[in-house]
């Protein structure tokens, strides 16, 4: 079996798994709903008795068997191999709607190209008589059934949900998506065809590109007036919160969702490790970075 060829492809590889929308979107709506800074207590003690637990159990059994999700159950106990295919066929469907997102970013990047922003006026073919756009003066009446143009923009131009009727007739093809999507799963294919040789490299892009755009989002972000406000509003503790259930059922579920232990991708990457490679040091550092990133993301949205 290939090994990495350097360490650090490997960490960047688990990073760039690990940090994903889950940080940077989901991460600071949970964060806000469930009580700002007060519900870093329950993310943090989910995280050290259950996310990082099982993130060290998937690396420490990837590197021992050298196997991915599938054959690793033979190993493990052969009457539940059903669950490695499971766990790529949930993988597959995640794979579905990731790329479907990031196919709609490229889109947005083509479309950021032109002179004058789509999404910034409402004097285009798709806009409604609904459309209003509040920053075009002071005197803006805003209603129940206004829309912004950054919404009739995604809705009418990017989706055209217009056309749709409904789950039975969702309309035609939109062929600029499905040229967005198609380039994408060809960049996926070509970062993954020779294995960990290409995606080794690939990985120094995708998984530190995210950081330089969030420091740059986040000096940007501090430089703005009322920037504190912005923070005050993320990190303002509701301790009342804490005594709630539906808080420390949302911390597990973030902390899993934000570390993807039961993807079988953990378990992937390790198997390429070298046999005696200190995957302990390796769980606690990257799990620390992905955390970290996530409280770092809230201050760039907020």
């Amino acid at each position: 079996r290939d090994k990495w060829s350097k360490k650090m492809d490997f960490l960047l590889s688990v990073i760039g798994f690990a940090v994903d929308l889950g940080n940077v979107w989901r991460f600071p709506y949970i964060c806000y709903q469930n009580g700002g800074g007060a519900f870093l207590i329950p993310y943090t003690l989910m995280a050290v008795f259950g996310g990082v637990p099982l993130f060290y159990m998937e690396l420490a059994l990837g590197q021992f068997h050298r196997t991915g999700a599938i054959p690793i159950w033979k190993c493990i106990c052969p009457i539940f191999k059903g669950i490695g295919f499971a766990i790529c066929i949930i993988g597959l469907y995640v794979s579905f709607y990731y790329n479907t997102i990031i196919a709609w970013a490229l889109y947005y990047l083509y479309s950021s190209l032109s002179g004058t922003l789509p999404w910034a006026s409402c004097d285009n073919p798709w806009n409604t008589p609904h459309c209003t756009n509040y920053f075009g003066g002071s005197n803006v009446t805003w209603t129940n059934f206004s829309r912004s143009p950054a919404e009739e923009f995604y809705t009418r131009k990017v989706l055209e949900i217009q056309k749709s009727g409904g789950l039975y007739d969702v309309g035609g093809i939109r062929w600029q998506l499905l040229l967005c999507l198609f380039l994408i799963f060809t960049i996926v294919y070509f970062s993954l065809w020779k294995g960990v040789k290409t995606s080794g490299k690939v990985v120094w892009v995708t998984a530190t590109l995210p950081y330089a755009v969030l420091l740059v989002l986040l000096v940007r972000g501090a430089t703005l007036p009322g920037a504190w406000r912005g923070v005050v509003f993320y990190l303002r503790p509701d301790w009342g919160k804490l005594l709630s259930t539906a808080v420390w059922v949302d911390a597990a579920a973030q902390i899993f969702f934000s570390l993807g232990p039961g993807f079988g991708v953990i378990l992937a990457l390790a198997s390429y490790n070298h046999f005696h490679n200190n995957c302990y040091r390796d769980a606690l550092v990257t799990s620390a970075v992905n955390c970290l990133t996530s409280f770092l993301s809230g201050f760039v949205i907020f």
